[in-house]
């Protein structure tokens, strides 16, 4: 008998209604059953009832390569959550089974296993040098020695999307904030081991992030990537402990600088702006409004809306580890989400995520359109830039 997860009420209570087909990301690229939230719990069933009939019969009852796949071809995006008509929460359901699956040494995927090795070796999924960590920072920007607020980067703004960390920094010292990142004390927030079921980096780089935060003095956080905002808020109280200062989205930072009038505007954009919920931030974590109202307050833009957003909103398919080991796919939805940009007639598709931007205009490409796709930390760089450097390009 197959030890199974603590997961029996969400067995027993799925009605396999189908509705959560429809909203799978994961399903519209891959329509097989066997990889659908109903099918994978069908087959969770199967394991936990399996009997000595199974064997009799020939019925292959087991934890196979193939089950272990359709397990990891999921973004997490937890869209099935949102209409689940028993009201079972997916989003840590399938991380619970992850880890049950690695546990078992069934998973994870392969190029799962690398990203937890890099990040045990060099503390990011890329594998870069910790002395790189803060080779971004704006030379324009200084750096106390007791900032009031640590701006914490992320991998991917770190390494790969280190515009958006730069933006972010520039902005947040326009309005006259006291702000310095980490450096090489940043350590990757755990999510890509954890969103894969690798749950053992976890209390150890909860421990030094929030230590390292605590030990400059600073009074909160702020991060312009939505994985690790939901990591850190979220996932830290479970392996070690809650963040003893505030931790912000820059989003919602930025919307309270802007209602204190700290953040001044000095160009209008005259850009029509559609917004993308980030998974991690909009359903999971619950901040839809915050981006929305800073957009809306940048002079020159005209907001619109896609059909799908905020709770309903369509995920960009870089979530949950998939990216990492099915980029096609991922791509594809990608290009997906961007053709519901374009179709709102939108100039700039703006989000909250590294992670969300660099695969959206990898969809964006794909499909040959010719929206932006930006984060809102670079929206706001152009939106308040002194006028002094506009008289100097003159």
């Amino acid at each position: 008998m197959v030890k199974m997860p603590e997961i029996k009420r969400e067995l027993y209570a799925c009605l396999q209604c189908g509705y959560c087909i429809r909203v799978c990301p994961s399903y519209e690229q891959t329509p097989w059953e066997s990889i659908t939230p109903r099918g994978k719990i069908y087959y969770l069933n199967q394991i936990a009832n399996r009997s000595p009939m199974d064997t009799l019969l020939r019925r292959k009852v087991e934890i196979d390569d193939e089950f272990v796949e359709a397990i990891y071809r999921c973004t997490g995006c937890a869209q099935c959550e949102t209409v689940c008509h028993v009201s079972i929460e997916f989003g840590d359901f399938w991380e619970k089974v992850r880890e049950w699956l690695v546990d078992q040494g069934k998973g994870p995927l392969p190029v799962h296993a690398k990203l937890a090795e890099k990040i045990r070796a060099t503390r990011n999924p890329y594998g870069e040098p910790t002395s790189a960590r803060d080779k971004w920072w704006p030379k324009e920007v200084p750096r106390p020695e007791n900032p009031e607020i640590i701006f914490f980067a992320g991998c991917t703004g770190s390494y790969r999307a280190t515009d958006i960390a730069k933006a972010g920094a520039i902005v947040l010292h326009r309005a006259g904030v006291n702000v310095d990142a980490l450096g090489a004390d940043e350590w990757c927030c755990s999510s890509p081991a954890l969103r894969t079921g690798q749950i053992d980096l976890t209390t150890e780089h909860a421990e030094h992030n929030l230590l390292a935060v605590e030990n400059r003095g600073a009074k909160a956080m702020v991060t312009t990537c939505a994985g690790c905002y939901k990591t850190t808020t979220t996932d830290y109280g479970k392996y070690f402990s809650n963040p003893t200062f505030p931790v912000y989205h820059f989003s919602q930072f930025v919307n309270d600088l802007i209602k204190d009038k700290k953040l001044k505007f000095t160009k209008e954009l005259n850009v029509k702006v559609t917004y993308h919920d980030p998974c991690h931030l909009g359903r999971h974590a619950g901040v839809f409004e915050e981006p929305r109202e800073v957009i809306q307050k940048i002079p020159g833009v005209e907001f619109v809306e896609m059909p799908r957003n905020r709770m309903g909103s369509r995920c960009c398919g870089a979530g949950g580890g998939f990216k990492s080991a099915f980029n096609d796919a991922a791509v594809n939805i990608a290009a997906e989400r961007v053709r519901e940009a374009v179709a709102t007639g939108a100039d700039v598709l703006a989000t909250a995520c590294p992670f969300c931007v660099v695969n959206l205009q990898a969809g964006a490409k794909k499909i040959g359109a010719k929206i932006r796709v930006v984060d809102i930390s670079q929206l706001l760089l152009e939106a308040t830039e002194p006028v002094e450097a506009e008289e100097t390009k003159a």
